[in-house]
Order: structure tokens, then C-alpha cells, then sequence
């Protein structure tokens, strides 16, 4: 009996560590993403000519094995979202991702790590009723835990200002789809 219940402790101890090694295991490429793995962030939006106030939620998660990174977002309760796949591209040697969006259009780009919690990102715009059809973006990830990004977009065949923002760490916030 005290061997069945030793048997049983260790199986419990070792099932239970199990998903949490997991659910941290990434790709070698997605390590700069690690701490923000199972966080949410929220950030009010800053836009040009924005007609009204715009609070972005964000939430990251390990995806396909820890092959990819998952990123929910959504704008002001759900108005508008989207979802994000970033994962390293042997082929392309980079990160590549694609964004599918609650208005019907879809991206895929490419992301570059520029030193210590910064990157680049560019990518191509497929059906936008806007007219935008490219959009670069910086990100950076800071030593008191936000995230600021700001990017611009290719409309009408001219670079305009996009958007920018800083998150703050939010985990009690929730990524909403209508």
C-alpha cells in the first residue's frame, strides 16, 4: 500500500510540473516574448485625427507546442479585434506573422529583433476598405514592464502616421469579440 501510495504521489508531482514546463517551453526565437507569455496589457491608443478615445487589450499566449506565440487584442470592449500568429520561419530565417482582423482583412509580415526588447515589424495589408496596404511598426519592451508601440501605414499609396501606445501590465482585463 505504501508503495502504490509513493507511486501515486510521484505521479501526481510529476503530471502536475509537466504542463508547467510546457506551457513555458518556446522556440528558441520567441524567448524575447517569454515574460510576456499568460499576460494581458492595455494601452489607450494615440491616433491621428482619431474621432474618439480607443483602448487597445492585449493578451499573449504560447501556441502549437511552443512553436508559436498567439496574440488576442481587442479595441473598446470588442468594436474591433483580432488575432495574431507570430512563428520563426526557417526558411525566411525570421519571425513571420500573420493578423486576422474582426473587420474582414487579414496581414502577414515579418518581425526583426533589434537589440534588447525592440523589434521591427513590416507587413502586407489584404482587403482594407481604407485604402492601407502596408504597415511598418516598432515595439519595444521596457525595464518597468510596458510595452510601447507606434507604427505607420502605406494609404492611398502615401506613409501616414499610424498609431501608437503604452501598456501597462493589465492581467485583470479581458480581450472582448462581439
Amino acid at each position: 500500500m505504501k508503495r502504490q501510495t509513493l507511486l501515486l504521489a510521484c505521479l501526481l508531482l510529476f503530471s502536475a510540473a509537466a504542463p508547467l514546463t510546457a506551457q513555458t517551453d518556446l522556440h528558441e526565437q520567441l524567448l524575447p516574448f517569454k515574460d510576456l507569455v499568460g499576460h494581458t496589457f492595455r494601452g489607450k491608443l494615440s491616433e491621428p485625427d482619431a474621432k474618439k478615445e480607443m483602448w487597445d487589450v492585449m493578451h499573449f499566449e504560447r501556441a502549437l507546442n511552443g512553436k508559436a506565440l498567439r496574440v488576442l487584442h481587442s479595441l473598446n470592449d470588442g468594436e474591433y479585434g483580432g488575432e495574431s500568429v507570430i512563428f520563426w520561419d526557417e526558411a525566411k530565417q525570421s519571425l513571420v506573422y500573420y493578423y486576422f482582423t474582426t473587420a474582414g482583412f487579414y496581414t502577414n509580415g515579418t518581425m526583426t529583433m533589434e537589440g534588447e526588447g525592440k523589434w521591427t515589424s513590416h507587413e502586407m495589408v489584404t482587403g482594407n476598405a481604407n485604402g492601407v496596404t502596408e504597415v511598418r511598426a516598432t515595439g519595444e519592451f521596457t525595464s518597468d514592464g510596458t510595452l510601447k508601440t507606434s507604427s505607420e501605414y502605406l494609404q492611398n499609396g502615401a506613409w501616414v502616421p499610424g498609431h501608437s501606445s503604452t501598456y501597462e501590465l493589465a492581467d485583470d482585463a479581458e480581450v472582448r469579440f462581439r
